[in-house]
Order: C-alpha cells, then structure tokens, then sequence
C-alpha cells in the first residue's frame, strides 16, 4: 500500500472512530437489542413471537432490531432482574413477581398493570393435571392428588408461579366447593406430602415426570400440555378439574432500564403488538387464552369451558396471597412442615 493510499484509509478510519464517539454511528453498526425476561414455559411463545414483532417493526420504523430471552422459574427471574439483570421487558405469569420489581427495586411503576389492557395481561391460562395414558389413578379433582398412593410432581411454589397457582387452584377448589379453609389446608397438605420433588421451574417438572417418568400426575399449565405431548408422544391424558384458577400473564417495560439503554418505544411497542391480531393468533397458537374475542372464538376448540376463580375473588389479589401462603413462615411452609412427617 503506498504512503498515500495508508494516509487516506488511516484519515477515514478515523472519522468513522470520531463520528461514532460523537453519537453518529457508522452505518454498519447494530440496531437496539431488547431483553425479555419470562418464566420457564413462555420460552416457545416468545421464540415465535420475537422474530414476527421484529419484521413489523423493521417494516414500520425501517430499525432493525434484536431480542434476547431468558427464561426460568418466574420469582427466580424477577430477583435476577431486581439484582442487576438488565431486562428491558419482563413477561410473567403472575401480577405479584412484577410487583415485586416495584417494591423492591422501584425498578417498574407503581401502575404497571393499568398502562396496558386487561391488567397489561395479554393472555390467560389455567392449572391442569397431566395423567398417565387411560388414568390409572382415576384423578379427575385436585383433591385427588391426595389420595394415597399417587405421586404428583408439582414445581416449588417458593419460586415457580406454576407452583404457586397449583397450590392455590387446589385450596380455592376446595373454598368454591363448600368447604372452608381447615378443609382446603388438609386438602394441600395431603397433596404435597405426595410430591416426590420439587423442580425450580415449570419445563424442569416436565422433564421429570415425562422423561424421567417419576409420578403419577403433572400439575401444569394449560397451555403446556400440546408441547408435552408434541415432545415426548401421546402418553398422556389431561384432566380438567371442574374447578380451577384463572392465571393471567402480566407483561411490563422495566422503566429504569429503558430510560437508561434509550430503549423504551421499541420495548412499549413490543408489549403492545401482543394485543395485535398476529399477536393474539401467535399467543393462541401456544395454547394460551387470548383476550380477543375474535381470536378465541377460532380456536375455542382448544379451551374447554370450566369453573375458574380468580386470585382476586378467593385470595384478595396477589399481595395478600403472597403475604398469607407463600412469604416465609407463611401457610405453605407451615402445609409442607407437616407433609413432610407423613
């Protein structure tokens, strides 16, 4: 290369360095990358999800843009995201872990759940029961699960909202059925005295009684049955208790975080197209109950009509349940105490 030529090169490299240092950035650089932050069995929905949100808004805005996830138990998540994992969007399966960005970190805003539709929750889904093909066992009700002699794998509810609305859709069944709270924690109790283990998370407990073949029933969510039957055949039969709770998938920006990355209309928008027609479709593709009634009536083969209560109706909303059941010292410490001498 002759002296010129080097001089030239050296000059432009040069500027390019300086026109990114004063913010212009050269043409090749990236686009924004967004973090989604999600409990363990949103992993697909959001995997599908992501690639379509990114061509509209490469359509709409000509930006282009990626989008990281990361999945696990959901109050394993949101403590990840409290202690320094920068989230840009968190989508949970339940009001409380979002709260507790708030409360603890003052990380979300105080209202969150009103800055988006339906409590900022864009689908629904309800607690089942995965059987072994033609129910040996004969389970149809949560009470069944404490029966003697059945094995039900069922993730922690100290750190897994899958656990947490296990443990709540069997005390409320029991509320809704006549009985009252010294029923429903005898019920609970004899039910988790029969949980071999317990997994950190809603894919892990998959794994355990689908591929590892320990228990007699899987206590899961709706919307995970088709992909356990996809994955690993059609061993299985689910169970619709005739009682069971409503659980709604909130969905927040991290405010601190996207004010400070510049990343909040990407992340907005990105929350927001899940109430989208294609978002509604993608969101019913997985097995979740969409809000939009045009959506859901296409696919209501897929969900069953069946008694649901909500945490709000029999619990007092999510605060109060978490203060009650699950903080330490709390009635589910107290239920797995005794279960655990029987």
């Amino acid at each position: 290369m002759t002296s010129a030529r080097f001089a030239t090169r050296r000059a432009s490299l040069a500027a390019a360095a300086a026109a990114f240092l004063l913010g212009a950035a050269p043409a090749f650089a990236a686009g924004p990358t967004l973090l989604n932050v999600s409990y363990d069995v949103a992993r697909e929905l959001y995997k599908n999800y992501n690639p379509v949100f990114i061509a509209h808004w490469k359509k709409t805005t000509g930006e282009d843009l990626s989008i990281n996830q990361s999945h696990g138990g959901s109050s394993k998540q949101v403590r990840s995201v409290a202690d320094g994992l920068e989230a840009d969007v968190v989508t949970m399966n339940q009001a409380n872990d979002i709260d507790f960005l708030h409360d603890r970190a003052n990380l979300v805003a105080a209202d969150w759940a009103r800055r988006l539709p339906n409590n900022s929750a864009p689908s629904t889904s309800t607690s089942v029961i995965l059987v072994r093909k033609g129910n040996p066992k004969g389970i149809k009700e949560w009470a069944d699960l404490g029966k003697p002699g059945v094995s039900v794998v069922i993730p922690n509810p100290k750190v897994t909202g899958n656990g947490r609305y296990t443990y709540l859709a069997a005390w409320g069944s029991i509320l809704k059925s006549g009985g009252d709270a010294a029923k429903a924690r005898d019920v609970v109790t004899r039910i988790f005295a029969n949980v071999p283990v317990f997994d950190g998370g809603g894919r892990a407990a998959t794994t355990t009684f689908a591929q590892r073949n320990i228990g007699d029933a899987l206590a899961t969510f709706e919307s995970e049955v088709p992909l356990i039957q996809r994955e690993f055949g059609a061993d299985f039969d689910v169970v619709y208790p005739s009682t069971s709770i409503l659980a709604e998938n909130p969905v927040a920006v991290v405010d601190k975080v996207v004010d400070r990355k510049g990343t909040r209309k990407q992340a907005e928008a990105y929350l927001k197209y899940l109430w989208s027609d294609e978002g509604q479709e993608i969101i019913a593709q997985h097995n979740l109950r969409p809000r939009s009634e045009k959506v859901l009536a296409k696919y209501a083969k897929a969900f069953p009509k069946i008694n649901l209560f909500t945490v709000d109706e029999l619990f007092g909303g999510w605060k109060k349940a978490q203060k009650d059941h699950f903080d330490d010292g709390g009635t589910y410490d107290q239920v797995i105490a005794v279960a655990k001498k029987r």
